[in-house]
């Protein structure tokens, strides 16, 4: 799989109020063993780390998979897009 193409980053709190929604919930498919999130009527990926602790500063990001075109909010850690952080003013 390439990599996703990151269109924008929020902060939890402007996620929920740009999409209308007072929560987001966090479920695991028993099946698969994949996290992924629920705001409102809709559903998007979690990144691995959730299920390890690896998430300490969580952020949801609208991403675009280049192999199919298809544009969708993912929950993951922040700086988690590929560029290291190298300063924080």
């Amino acid at each position: 799989m390439e990599k996703l193409h990151f269109i924008k980053t929020l902060s939890i709190e402007d996620f929920k109020a740009q999409q209308g929604v007072e929560k987001i919930e966090v479920k695991q498919n028993t099946q698969t063993g994949k996290c992924f999130l629920i705001y409102g009527l809709e559903t998007g990926p979690v990144s691995e780390k959730f299920l390890n602790g690896g998430i300490t500063n969580p952020v949801i990001s609208q991403v675009c998979s280049p192999e199919t075109g298809e544009v969708f909010f993912m929950l993951h850690q922040r700086g988690e897009g590929g560029a290291p952080t190298i300063a924080t003013l």
